[in-house]
């Protein structure tokens, strides 16, 4: 019942509540974005949602508009296109923020394994494997808590597997907890 039914509407109550609460700071972060940075204030990027549909997931930019569409791990020398603020917004995860639309259209979950990017191939086929394509990606997930962007891809996908076979309430409670000690932590973040 949890999986598929008060999941989605315990996101769709917390992400609309967010999105009000949020209000202020999304405007303070896109002021900050314009005058440190002229371009877009959102950066939208291609990933796997539930059963491989595409989607665009919506983040704060925080590289410059000439960045090459890649993860961050894959580009060359990354520091040169991390903007001023882009790079407290990636350490704070404030960049992360506008997910909550996602989430409210139903796009995401807050608690899930991430969506994997347009051209992550190895990882979808594992997420394959494991069934983790098969319910809506998250916030953040059971990957992110135990390792975020520090773990191969294989490990990333076993957590994933892992998360979908515990998948209840209170294991998204232990996820949801989890991610906020690894972000006060700042623990596993590629810059």
């Amino acid at each position: 019942m949890y999986k598929h039914f008060f999941k989605r509407l315990i996101d769709i109550v917390i992400s609309f509540i967010a999105i009000i609460v949020l209000l202020i700071p999304f405007v303070l972060i896109s002021l900050l974005i314009l005058i440190t940075n002229p371009g877009p204030v959102f950066f939208r990027q291609k990933r796997f949602g539930k059963n491989k549909k595409m989607f665009k997931i919506l983040k704060f930019r925080t590289m410059k508009v000439d960045t090459p569409d890649l993860p961050t791990d894959k580009i060359k020398n990354p520091e040169q296109y991390i903007t001023r603020i882009g790079r407290i917004l990636r350490k704070t995860s404030l960049d992360e923020l506008p997910q909550v639309f996602n989430i409210f259209i139903g796009q995401m979950s807050f608690i899930g394994p991430r969506p994997a990017l347009w051209n992550q191939t190895e990882l979808i086929k594992l997420r394959d494997q494991t069934g983790a394509n098969d319910v809506r990606p998250g916030l953040s997930g059971w990957a992110q808590i135990n390792g975020r962007d520090e773990i191969p891809e294989k490990k990333k996908a076993e957590l994933d597997g892992e998360y979908v076979k515990k998948l209840s309430f209170w294991f998204d409670i232990k996820c949801f907890f989890g991610t906020f000690i690894k972000v006060f932590k700042r623990e596993g973040i590629e810059q």
